[in-house]
């Protein structure tokens, strides 16, 4: 049963917002332009994806808005208007600023300046250096993150002509700003005193910081922020994997993990600070980006996406915070596999899922999408062929399950960190 878009009731002020983050790089850069290849986008990741296994849906490929280059004002301008007929209150934008060095801004800056774009946002400053993570080679930086001593000033100030949209978001009244890793900033207590007290002084009044709780992080308090926000599949357990029950192609390092799995821990998931921020993702398969290492999230539907989200929209309704956003990952995070733009095996019903979660349209009473691929016997087996399958086969599950062992224990990983980078090293070709 679907409702009509336009019955989104976009003015209802007691329903959380929903904020989707927004990728911007659809679109050439000089960097990428040297790092990666000539002509290099996201675009590049996406389509060299290949199905790791029967049912695998793989590649994910654009719909309605094509492969799209957001240096095309129509483009963004489309995104806004499909995005809030379908209920989607705001897009969070990630920010890339290296001591007063920005790159993928272009999409940015001109939604800035373009009237006619006329949707709320905000930004999440991602503050990681920038490596060749996506071909295994995260020791490689190719810009970092300096932390200056003149960078909290010069950072604010940046900012603040952005804060003063009027499309910008606020909590409460204050903008909201988040930090991607909040553990990086050298001295964060000192950081978030300079950006506070600057914001004061010049009369935009106090700021809302909120810290994603990303790469083990899970409370905002101790850096000085206002306020966490979830970032699944971000600081999951590694529990009820279920790579031995795959039959891959070829050897497979990563991980499989169930959607209903993963869902249902976040919406368990307590935490002992007082504001955390909810976030969902409508599917997750990044092994367009990083291959055999990637993690695959069986069974990401429109409808387990709808249970989830409506749970979530029920369960911080009961919540005693008074200015509520939900946030959803993401928009367009097309080489994560996880977007609400259409797409060729889906289409519109990941957006149609969000909008019915947002009407209160509650269809479903559980996860409805929990079963497993069937691999179909391959014909003209040979004994040598299915010996090397085999070897190759408990090989990647022997080192698959050693991986998840060491992710466990982050002593023992850290103790590792040297020859694993000693063996990367080796391998690199000259």
């Amino acid at each position: 049963m679907n409702i009509d878009a336009n019955d989104s009731p976009l003015g209802n002020n007691s329903l959380p917002r929903l904020i989707a983050f927004y990728l911007t790089q659809f679109h050439p850069t000089p960097e990428n332009d040297s790092w990666w290849g000539k002509g290099f986008t996201e675009w590049t990741n996406v389509t060299k994806a290949k199905p790791l296994f029967e049912g695998h849906l793989q590649p994910h490929l654009p719909s309605d808005f094509g492969f799209y280059d957001l240096r095309v004002p129509e483009t963004r301008r489309e995104q806004i208007e499909v995005a809030k007929q379908y209920g989607i209150d705001g897009f969070c934008y990630y920010y890339y600023w290296f001591s007063g060095n920005r790159i993928l801004n272009r999409p940015f800056d001109d939604m800035l300046a373009d009237p006619e774009s006329d949707m709320p946002f905000c930004l999440c400053w991602a503050n990681e250096n920038w490596t060749r993570r996506w071909d295994a080679a995260e020791h490689e930086v190719l810009i970092a993150q300096k932390y200056l001593p003149e960078d909290d000033m010069n950072f604010i100030k940046e900012l603040v002509p952005i804060f003063e949209d009027k499309r910008y978001i606020r909590v409460d009244g204050k903008p909201y700003l988040i930090v991607y890793r909040p553990q990086h900033l050298p001295d964060a207590s000192h950081t978030v005193q300079v950006w506070r007290e600057h914001c004061r002084s010049i009369g935009l009044g106090e700021i809302h910081l909120c810290a994603a709780l990303t790469h083990g992080n899970e409370d905002y308090a101790k850096f000085g922020f206002d306020s966490g926000v979830e970032f699944p599949p971000h600081n999951l357990r590694w529990q009820n994997v279920i790579n031995h029950e795959i039959k891959f192609y070829e050897a497979f390092q990563g991980t499989v993990m169930q959607y209903a799995t993963i869902a249902q821990l976040y919406l368990d998931r307590l935490y002992d600070t007082s504001q955390v921020f909810k976030t969902v993702f409508p599917s997750w398969d990044n092994t367009a980006r990083t291959g055999s290492r990637g993690l695959v999230v069986l069974n990401g539907t429109p409808e387990n996406y709808e249970y989830w989200l409506s749970s979530t929209i029920d369960q911080v309704q009961r919540s005693d915070n008074s200015d509520q956003l939900i946030f959803i990952n993401a928009w367009n995070e097309w080489a994560e596999g996880c977007h609400l733009e259409p797409d060729r095996w889906f289409g519109h019903a990941f957006l149609q899922a969000t909008l019915n979660a947002k009407n209160g349209l509650r269809r479903l009473s559980a996860f409805t999408d929990i079963g497993l691929p069937h691999a179909q016997e391959l014909p003209h087996r040979t004994f040598w062929n299915d010996m090397g399958e085999v070897v190759r086969y408990h090989a990647a599950l022997t080192l698959g399950n050693l991986k998840h062992a060491v992710k466990r224990r982050p002593l023992l990983r850290l103790m590792l960190l040297p020859f694993i980078r000693a063996v990367r090293a080796c391998r690199k070709p000259n």
